[in-house]
């Protein structure tokens, strides 16, 4: 079994890129990571990982290696996985992501009830709104608002997710209320953008079909919760999924900017590297998120 636990440390040291972030994923110390590692080099008598202060990569063979241990442990866990179907007790780790609104308000609350009902299964959530590679980070499932990208992965709609402009009233007592989508050019946007993001720009609703708006802002952030708050102190305007703000736009701490030309609908689903579509307990969650979140909107 240790050799096992040694070939799992790897694998995701070599895709993390790092002993520490490898270890801390398999809620490892980065000391005993480094030691599976030097096991496996002392148990070949090779070298598989370069390391420096600033950087690890792979050698040659331990390239090659990674390739074969990466296929090891995925027919390891299909073959847990099959066994717990039979049994009908899902067991092992299931490896989520989602943007960070998305997750704190519907993803997160899921899981405690879950693992109540399958007591055999952990979870490992990790939450950005930057975009991630699902393949790369070993993730199971990751859920997402927007259009799927990459055809190698299974995509599942889950529902249909209305998205609002919205200001504070402060902010639109202060300025023009904008009446047409042109007029978003004399506001302060509030962006959600991050490293290596592409040109900015809001897609409105309008009755020639959609249109493209270039918008720009004095802020932005890779954080949605963040663009929420900004709004909030009466900071500008902000394109934020409906079920986010809906309180604070009952409340009236919000308002809705421009309600006659909407950014389309988004869908809400999840993607799936389509290998791990047949792990019994990844195929379970995904079923149980459908059910609970289908009704919400």
């Amino acid at each position: 079994m240790s050799y096992l636990e040694s070939l799992r440390v790897f694998v995701r040291v070599v895709e993390l890129g790092s002993i520490t972030a490898g270890g801390r994923d398999l809620r490892l110390s980065p000391a005993v990571a480094s030691n599976r590692i030097k096991d496996l080099e002392n148990r070949f008598g090779l070298r598989l990982l370069n390391r420096t202060t600033r950087k690890l990569t792979t050698t040659e063979i331990g390239r090659a290696f990674y390739d074969h241990a990466r296929r090891v442990i995925d027919t390891l866990d299909e073959a847990e996985g099959l066994i717990s179907s039979f049994s009908g007790k899902p067991q092992g780790v299931i490896r989520l992501t989602a943007p960070l609104g998305l997750g704190r308000r519907l993803i997160a609350p899921l899981i405690p009830p879950f693992c109540a009902e399958n007591p055999g299964v952990e979870f490992r959530l990790r939450l950005s709104d930057r975009n991630v590679n699902i393949v790369e980070d070993a993730i199971d499932l990751a859920f997402f608002l927007g259009e799927p990208a990459d055809s190698t992965l299974k995509w599942r709609k889950i529902a249909d997710c209305p998205r609002v402009l919205v200001a504070a009233p402060a902010y639109l007592a202060a300025a023009r209320v904008p009446q047409v989508p042109d007029d978003l050019a004399d506001h302060n946007c509030l962006l959600l953008r991050y490293p290596r993001s592409p040109e900015y720009f809001w897609t409105l609703t309008t009755p020639e079909g959609p249109r493209k708006m270039m918008v720009s802002g004095r802020f932005d952030t890779d954080d949605g919760d963040v663009l929420t708050a900004w709004a909030l102190e009466g900071h500008g305007i902000a394109n934020r999924p409906h079920y986010e703000v809906a309180d604070d736009l009952a409340a009236g701490r919000l308002v809705t900017v421009l309600p006659d030309f909407p950014p389309p609908l988004a869908q809400l689903g999840c993607l799936t590297p389509h290998r791990r579509l047949q792990d019994p307990k990844v195929r379970m969650f995904a079923d149980y998120a459908v059910r609970e979140l289908r009704p919400l909107f």
